[in-house]
């Protein structure tokens, strides 16, 4: 590999590109678990798993800056050696698994909202979050099986991944996983455009004549926000990503790519793909209402007077008006859409829990 930068210089690059993202994502990751285990409403099937990849992108962001420094040879021991590289490999696995059950579960949620209940991932949510652990687990110590260890050779990732391995687990693991991903946040959007198109049929049909209402141009905005939020977290995130692990593989066999921008690909690559389910829980406030709760600030208490308001004049039949957007009850979901002021069903409240 041809070394653009000296030992020292580069050890500098990376715990400047490291630490500091590696720090945001482990406090954010804390913010947003204690939001959701002191929240007693967010106690669902759904809300378990994003809790499960939250543990698991807090991982990801305490081995980040560990990642960018496996290009290099190390004299370590065979156990030391294979420990420092399959760890690494196993969090970034069950990371890319723990957000594909998330997807996977407020998919089959919001496709067949009737029959939820009746499907495998909620009747069987700690299988799928047993798996989406120990199958990343037994695939990462696979190298362990066709490894032949010479004594005296130093420790690099050629030695413990071969190649073969590389191109399974990037192009029949890594990249399919984010394509499937992104077509099921495709499908979900499909879904939202069709009770959008229903909703404003039904409204024109109401209203002839007439501007388009406030109720249509919301529900119309928050759907153009729900295609622009899953266009941004594919560009901004998974592109970075997938570029990064095609430079990884290129470096590794042909040492065609330069130290120094090998590092900061990888950094910024694991690094855009660590930040999704941030990008994710930040979006929705029910994750963060247990911190809005616990503190002292004029829009909580604001909020308090206006349900208080509220539950009066339910309690006396008299119509309210929402007097700040804290009290809607879609407004933690971007890409919901209204409903009635009926009682929801069981599968409705999974289905509006999480998904941006």
């Amino acid at each position: 590999m041809d070394n653009s930068l000296d030992g020292n210089e580069l050890q500098e690059l990376i715990s400047w590109l490291t630490r500091p993202l590696s720090a945001f994502i482990i406090l954010a990751n804390l913010f947003i678990i204690i939001g959701i285990i002191f929240n007693h409403k967010l106690h669902g099937v759904i809300n378990w798993f994003f809790l499960s990849l939250l543990f698991a992108d807090l991982l990801a962001g305490a081995a980040l800056p560990t990642i960018p420094q496996l290009v290099f040879k190390k004299k370590w021991g065979y156990h030391l050696c294979f420990f420092i590289y399959v760890t690494p490999n196993f969090i970034f696995l069950s990371f890319l698994a723990n957000l594909l059950v998330v997807h996977y579960a407020k998919y089959v949620c919001i496709i067949h909202p009737l029959h939820y209940h009746k499907s495998w991932v909620y009747r069987w949510a700690a299988l799928y979050l047993f798996l989406a652990w120990t199958a990343p687990l037994i695939f990462a110590c696979l190298p362990f099986i066709w490894n032949h260890w010479q004594p005296h050779v130093n420790c690099s990732s050629r030695l413990v991944f071969p190649m073969p391995y590389l191109y399974l687990e990037t192009y029949g693991l890594l990249i399919p996983t984010i394509l499937a991903m992104v077509f099921m946040c495709i499908q979900v959007l499909c879904v939202a455009r069709r009770q959008l198109k229903n909703i404003t049929k039904l409204l024109h049909s109401v209203n002839r004549g007439q501007a388009p209402s406030a109720l249509e141009q919301q529900l119309e905005l928050r759907n153009v926000k729900a295609i622009a939020g899953v266009s941004l977290i594919f560009l901004v995130c998974w592109v970075p990503y997938i570029a990064c692990l095609n430079i990884s593989l290129l470096s590794i066999q042909y040492n065609s790519v330069s130290s120094l921008t090998l590092t900061i690909v990888t950094c910024l690559g694991n690094g855009s793909a660590a930040a999704v389910p941030i990008f994710l829980s930040l979006s929705n406030r029910q994750y963060i209402q247990f911190w809005r709760d616990v503190g002292v600030c004029g829009s909580c208490c604001q909020g308090q007077r206006c349900r208080q308001k509220q539950a009066k004049s339910k309690s006396t039949m008299a119509p309210s008006k929402p007097c700040t957007p804290e009290t809607d009850p879609n407004g933690a979901q971007g890409q919901h859409l209204p409903v009635e002021d009926h009682k929801p069903s069981p599968a409705a409240d999974e289905a509006r829990d999480v998904w941006n």
